[in-house]
């Protein structure tokens, strides 16, 4: 008798061995700052592209789609990424600028979702952006943009083996 796919995920592992502990009462007071924490650990790791994350967006007809990208910087609270306007990311943050960005680092079972309003920042910063990317022939791209998600939550997420997971938010009062 052949397992069904259902035996074989519930046969997967959902976390490594070891996992770090996270006590919410030792977080610091601002969101950015432990997700630098975080995103520092996972580097110190040697956690695999620890700076790639899914954006989410919904568009004109509310659908919701979703994508991985690269986190760009993180500035006065603001997480920062690009791309193309002519994009469905692009498309949908022109018509619906709420998103969220999720991080997800599997070997540390750990999950930073981070929900809040978009705004496409100043032309010179997609264009030093662009500027900056590996390997671009043309000098610039006026399609590209660049944006900031201005949170109005951020979650942290701790796995536990014991499945008693450990999450702590940060909420904006505005």
């Amino acid at each position: 008798m052949s397992d069904t796919l259902r035996d074989r995920l519930r046969a997967l592992p959902a976390f490594a061995d070891t996992l770090p502990t996270f006590d919410p009462t030792t977080a610091p007071a601002r969101a950015d700052e432990l997700f630098l924490q975080w995103l520092d650990d996972a580097i110190a790791r040697g956690v695999a592209h620890p700076h790639v994350c899914t954006l989410s967006t919904a568009g004109p007809t509310g659908h919701v789609t979703a994508r991985t990208l690269i986190l760009k910087d993180l500035v006065d609270g603001q997480w920062v990424f690009a791309g193309a306007r002519s994009t469905r990311k692009g498309i949908d943050l022109a018509a619906n600028p709420s998103a969220a960005l999720t991080f997800y680092w599997p070997e540390l079972g750990r999950q930073v979702r981070v929900t809040g309003e978009v705004e496409e920042l100043a032309s010179d910063v997609a264009a030093a952006d662009w500027a900056a990317r590996p390997a671009v022939t043309e000098p610039h791209n006026p399609d590209w943009a660049a944006w900031a998600l201005r949170p109005t939550e951020v979650e942290f997420w701790q796995a536990r083996h014991d499945r008693q997971h450990v999450r702590h938010w940060y909420r904006s009062a505005g």
